[in-house]
């Protein structure tokens, strides 16, 4: 029984490191050509993948980019509904009208 975990334990590592290779950018793999990392990790399955971690995978980590105007881009902080005047001045009308 330990012996199947241990086995499951490398096949999702060897995957999670294999999917982390494929999905990096091109010009973001390290030391080598992203070709060859995917090369190493396919063909020396434990081995391949630490090395990857350690010497082939980006140092910093990819920010998440929503397609379209990015607040974060324009250097502002991020507004909810009810920080915004213009939703709170058009919210107070609509309830005055409903009454």
């Amino acid at each position: 029984m330990p012996g199947v975990l241990l086995g499951l334990a490398v096949l999702a590592f060897w995957l999670y490191s294999l999917f982390d290779v494929i999905t990096t950018p091109d010009e973001e793999a390290r030391n080598l050509p992203k070709i060859l990392w995917v090369l190493i990790v396919v063909l020396v399955p434990l081995v391949g993948s630490v090395f990857w971690l350690l010497l082939g995978r980006p140092t910093r980590s990819r920010p998440f980019h929503l397609p379209g105007r990015s607040i974060m881009d324009k250097g502002e902080a991020p507004r909810g509904p009810d920080d915004d005047p213009d939703f709170l001045r058009d919210l107070d009308r609509r309830m005055r009208d409903d009454d």
